[in-house]
């Protein structure tokens, strides 16, 4: 694993981690529903511009994505 791929590692770590102490979720939960919505991916992929954000704005935007794939499966 190169450092690249270290810091996006460690990146979506911290959103699942924070995510889920925001929320009241455990790591699991988190987990589970980041799969769901292809959170996950979308953090990976985004890792240049997102990692740049501060804790509140990661959570908002993440709620955001999610909500936009659930009125997509609606």
């Amino acid at each position: 694993m190169n450092k690249k791929e270290k810091d996006i590692a460690l990146f979506v770590a911290f959103c699942i981690e924070e995510y889920g102490a925001d929320k009241g979720m455990s790591g699991k939960e988190v987990l589970d529903l980041f799969s769901r919505y292809g959170v996950t991916d979308y953090l990976s992929k985004c890792f240049e511009p997102l990692h740049t954000q501060g804790r509140d704005w990661l959570i908002d935007e993440i709620d955001e994505f999610i909500q936009i794939r659930k009125n997509k499966e609606e």
